[in-house]
């Protein structure tokens, strides 16, 4: 899939109509093929699985016992016995995996750790800040796992909605002109904040690298930012939603809540640089070309739900679906 994806583009570019430069980043809420039901925390996982060994335990003495008295049915037992011993080991595996995934989590921020703790004691004064956290290897108590699909997870598209089981369907898309998707991926995390350079990766060399990125609020986080500008990637980032309030708003007045001015070093850098005409207008493009291709992915072809289970699978079903959108938007820029 991912070669016939790339050789899409390729056509694109020898037809010369795909120029790589300027793309604009994204990401969509798409369900799962799993239900919120079967959504637990970490610590809930814990006892279930130590309550079920108990049971297990129980059921095994009073096998034992059937079996020498007689009178109790010796086919419900042996049901029972594999219901628990089912619903253990699938409680095992979710454990497991969030114990995989708390220690590749805080191998990968540890580097970060010891720089900020550097910069810390650097500081002069008493007051050096707040204390810094040490990643910890151990899952969180709060950590959620789904049993039925342990890749995805509970999101929501905004503030307003309620939650789902499901992925983040991550896009790249060319935003001078063609409006092709250059890169797709998928994350099992609801929030963009560490999505935007593995995003940015998707997008095969031959293809074409980006120059200059644009992004919304959602992957305003420093490290990635800087990250890209080293690759000399410009990023133009929102650092903050603003009020989006219409003028003449059907909504009560009370309660809006203004927006927080950015205070970092970095974020209001970033600010400045968007207050520019030509960076503004330049950000300007993201909304009018990634957002018409998440409506045409969803209302035009009628994608609502993820089909298959797995990270793996689930990844080349989305890139599936771009391509088939890649086809279909290179056919009618072909047409006169």
């Amino acid at each position: 899939m991912a070669e016939s994806f790339l050789q899409v583009l390729l056509l694109a570019k020898e037809l010369k109509l795909l120029r790589v430069g300027r793309v604009s980043v994204d990401g969509t809420k798409v369900k799962a093929n799993a239900s919120r039901r079967r959504s637990l925390r970490y610590d809930r996982a814990v006892e279930l699985r130590e309550q079920l060994g108990r049971e297990v335990k129980q059921l095994l003495a009073t096998a034992e016992r059937a079996d020498q008295e007689g009178g109790v049915d010796p086919q419900q037992l042996p049901e029972e016995l594999r219901r628990r011993e089912r619903l253990r080991r699938q409680l095992d595996e979710a454990c497991q995996r969030l114990e995989r995934e708390a220690k590749a989590r805080a191998a990968a921020e540890q580097a970060d750790y010891e720089r900020k703790v550097l910069e810390r004691e650097k500081r002069q004064g008493r007051s050096k800040g707040r204390h810094i956290k040490e990643p910890k290897p151990e899952p969180e108590e709060r950590a959620q796992t789904n049993l039925t699909d342990g890749d995805s997870g509970l999101m929501r598209k905004n503030k307003k909605s309620e939650y789902q089981q499901s992925y983040n369907a991550q896009a790249v898309v060319d935003a001078e002109g063609s409006q092709l998707v250059l890169g797709a991926r998928v994350s099992g995390c609801g929030s963009d904040r560490r999505e935007l350079v593995a995003d940015v990766e998707t997008v095969a060399e031959s293809v074409g690298v980006p120059t200059q990125v644009l992004a919304d609020n959602g992957y305003a986080y420093q490290q990635a930012v800087e990250r890209l500008r080293d690759r000399d990637i410009e990023v133009l980032v929102a650092v903050g939603r603003g009020d989006r309030r219409r003028r003449h708003d059907f909504r009560p007045q009370g309660g809006a809540q203004p927006a927080k001015a950015p205070k970092a070093a970095w974020l209001l850098q970033m600010q400045e640089k968007l207050s520019q005409p030509a960076h503004r207008a330049s950000y300007r493009l993201r909304q009018q070309t990634i957002e018409p291709v998440f409506g045409i992915l969803k209302q035009v072809m009628g994608f609502r739900q993820f089909l298959l289970r797995g990270q793996e699978k689930v990844t080349g079903e989305w890139q599936l679906l771009t391509l088939a959108y890649n086809c279909k938007r290179l056919h009618q820029m072909q047409r006169p």
